[in-house]
Parts: structure tokens; C-alpha cells; sequence
């Protein structure tokens, strides 16, 4: 049995990508996220946290493929993307930066392995990206608990929203 995108089942044990996929969380529409460029951006993005540990796992190529696809990326583009050095552009939108930093934290649980150095690159990307220290660890334990890493979009929004001043 195959899961949307030809993501076999056992790929599902780590994220729940039918839920995932569901609730448009990889790539919700909104105004800013027409541009290609934008698109490309978030994916480099995502392609260099993937290989901060030292190597591309085929889980993490598999669920960067299905963001690719989901953004409407060519697959030929996609496969560039690994070969090309770009400069991450900063994401305006709040709520962009959040859903960026759930694909990142699910792109971190995707290999069912959590080094060290992604540990500590994901809150830096988190700060960079002007999120609440403090939500973004009640989020990543969130995370790290849930099972299949299925959190619905509504409670991680709630959770980075309480925490502003």
C-alpha cells in the first residue's frame, strides 16, 4: 500500500504523512507562497537543513521530493536544488516562518534519528527566523512526544501566538 506521492507505509511510522498532506501543511496557499522564486527558497532552505549532519538520509530525499511536488516544483529542479549553493531569503509572514519551521522540525524527525547538530541548527534557524525561543521548545518537545508527529496546523499556530507580548 502506498502512501500520496508514492511514499511507501513504513515511511509513515516516523510522520504522518496522510495527515500531513491532509491538512496542507508542507504547502499552504497564500499570496506570498505564488512566486517560484519564493518556492525554491523555502525548498533550498529545507535541502540544506537536511544535510547539516553530515549526510542525506533516503527518508529526508523522500519527504523533500513530496514537498517539491506539493509546491509544484519540476523534479528536474528539485534535483538541482542539490547541486546549486543559494542564499536564504527571509520569509516576511509569521505564519510562513512557523509553517517553514514545522516542515524543518519534521524534515529533523523524518529519519527517526535526532543528532546533535540538528538539534542545535533548528533552534538557531528558529531565532533567526525572530520565533520565540520559548515556543519553539514547547514546540519541538510537542513534537518529539506526539505520536507520528501529527500536530494539527491550528495548535501550532495557537502555541507560537500565546507566547507573543
Amino acid at each position: 500500500m502506498k502512501v500520496a506521492s508514492n511514499i511507501p507505509i513504513y515511511f509513515e511510522s516516523f510522520v504522518n504523512l496522510r495527515f500531513i498532506i491532509k491538512r496542507n501543511i508542507l504547502a499552504k496557499k497564500s499570496s506570498s507562497m505564488d512566486t517560484h522564486p519564493t518556492k525554491i527558497n523555502l525548498l533550498a532552505e529545507m535541502i540544506a537543513f537536511s544535510i547539516v549532519d553530515g549526510k542525506l538520509h533516503e527518508r529526508e530525499y523522500r519527504f523533500l521530493s513530496l514537498i517539491a511536488k506539493e509546491l509544484k516544483i519540476s523534479n528536474e529542479e528539485f534535483e538541482d536544488l542539490f547541486h546549486q549553493e543559494h542564499i536564504v531569503f527571509p520569509i516576511k509572514s509569521e505564519s510562513q516562518r512557523i509553517q517553514q519551521f514545522y516542515r524543518l522540525a519534521l524534515l529533523m524527525h523524518i529519519d527517526g534519528v535526532l543528532h546533535e547538530k540538528e538539534a542545535t541548527a533548528i533552534k538557531q534557524i528558529a531565532i533567526d527566523m525572530g520565533l520565540n525561543p520559548s515556543a519553539t521548545s514547547r514546540f519541538l518537545e510537542m513534537l518529539r512526544t506526539t505520536k507520528n508527529r501529527a500536530i494539527e496546523p491550528h495548535e501550532v499556530y495557537a502555541l507560537f501566538m500565546e507566547q507573543r507580548n
